[in-house]
């Protein structure tokens, strides 16, 4: 998430400049060529990952990464996440060997500040705590305040992988986007399910296997949850857009205003605000929607808790651009999914049952099990045709025999760990 201009200038539009204007952007049509991936950090202290890092040394730190030569994009989040953002590469090794040094940079330079990036998808130890304090954060926080605090939670306290994919295309078929577009969506709960790493916040188990995704059901449907999948996707994300809620108007001077209950659709008529939405206004609107896949010309999935280790992230890009960059596999992993459709029911994602579920079962949910191991097993057959390295098969050939065919996600080694320390403190008590 980043500040943006803040301007209320430009030129102003019209619902049906609206509509059209999100229908051109939101799919960028082509050959799928181009992968990129975005790594959410949670920030600590090796020794003391329980104590809040005083604002000073996380300010030094950040001064001292964004003056190192990246090659991704290096933002920091209301909590102190740090956030690398790859560019487009034109296949998944380029993006896997950018990111990795890039990687290796930042954990550098922070050593010399005494931290480290530690792969959780919510933070386990610290309560949510804001460092941040722009008008963009003031005004989501008020937004977000009005649905109760898992919305503090997810600005500060979680972390993701994001990936990001060509939109496909236009014509049907596997790598067609009216398909991948569906396929992002069936796919989502069982990456939810698999990826599945964040068992606890702020120092307690929460009963969830993913609570970063509960997080994100818990925040209003109309911020974070995706449009009606029948038909046409271009329509359904420009009503999307238009019938969600209005942030805030950003202002040049004094805080921003923060509407309860207006939708783009009615600002475009007239009502709810001190003026008129610009075209800057809607670029911006676009920014403060997070459904679990975003239309951005490319798509970008956002349902994958951040991972353990350093290597971790590796395995759900290298899946996710498997799954849907191989014809073969894009075909198969639909059919695997497509029967979990039913289930889901009316309501959008993530809130509904089936999501509700992987966020909190992870794959000890017979369904998803069954459907991730289908998912996966076809992943690893076709990295080897995307021209993946030996190291991404490994790793993601790792992960499948010891997470996904034994029902098993991230989320249940921590839960072990916990179990084993409470075991401990009993046996010596």
């Amino acid at each position: 998430m980043s500040e943006g201009d803040c301007t209320a200038s430009g030129d102003l539009v019209t619902e049906a400049e609206v509509e059209a204007l999100v229908r051109g952007i939101c799919f960028k049509t082509g050959p799928p060529r181009t992968v990129g991936v975005e790594l959410e950090w949670i920030v600590h202290e090796p020794d003391r990952p329980q104590d809040p890092v005083p604002a000073e040394r996380l300010d030094a730190a950040y001064v001292a990464l964004r003056a190192l030569p990246l090659g991704s994009a290096l933002t920091v989040e209301p909590g102190g996440q740090v956030e690398l953002s790859s560019f487009p590469a034109a296949t998944l090794m380029d993006c896997v060997s950018a990111m990795r040094a890039d990687l290796t940079a930042v954990r550098t330079a922070l050593r010399g500040h005494g931290l480290v990036l530690a792969g959780h998808g919510t933070d386990p130890w610290r309560p949510p705590r804001r460092v941040l304090r722009q008008p963009r954060y003031d005004a989501l926080e008020a937004s977000l305040d009005r649905a109760g605090p898992a919305g503090r939670s997810m600005m500060c306290s979680s972390a993701s992988v994001q990936v990001c994919l060509d939109a496909g295309h236009e014509e049907p078929g596997p790598l067609g986007h009216g398909r991948r577009w569906r396929l992002a969506h069936l796919l989502g709960p069982v990456l939810v399910a698999a990826f599945a790493n964040s068992p606890m916040l702020s120092g307690r188990s929460t009963g969830w296997r993913s609570t970063r995704q509960w997080l994100w059901e818990s925040i209003d449907v109309g911020r974070s949850g995706a449009p009606p999948l029948d038909g046409d996707p271009r329509s359904a994300w420009a009503r999307h857009v238009l019938d969600a809620p209005v942030m805030c108007v950003r202002s040049d001077s004094g805080p921003w205003h923060v509407p309860e209950g207006l939708s783009f659709r009615e600002w475009t008529r007239g009502g709810g605000a001190p003026r008129p939405p610009t075209r800057s206004d809607l670029d911006y609107h676009l920014t403060t929607l997070f459904p679990p896949v975003r239309p951005r010309g490319h798509l970008e999935l956002r349902m994958i808790d951040a991972q353990p280790g350093d290597d971790g992230w590796m395995v759900p890009l290298a899946v996710t651009t498997a799954l849907f960059d191989d014809p073969q596999a894009a075909e198969t992993a639909y059919r695997a999914v497509k029967p979990l459709a039913e289930r889901a029911g009316p309501r959008p994602a993530p809130h509904n049952a089936l999501w509700r579920d992987a966020a909190r079962l992870g794959l000890a949910d017979p369904e998803l099990r069954e459907a991730a191991t289908a998912c996966f097993t076809t992943a690893l057959d076709a990295l080897d045709r995307i021209g993946a390295d030996r190291d991404v098969r490994r790793a993601v050939a790792d992960f499948t025999h010891r997470h996904v065919v034994r029902g098993r996600c991230p989320a249940d080694d921590v839960l072990d760990s916990l179990a084993e320390s409470a075991q401990g403190r009993t046996v010596r008590s």
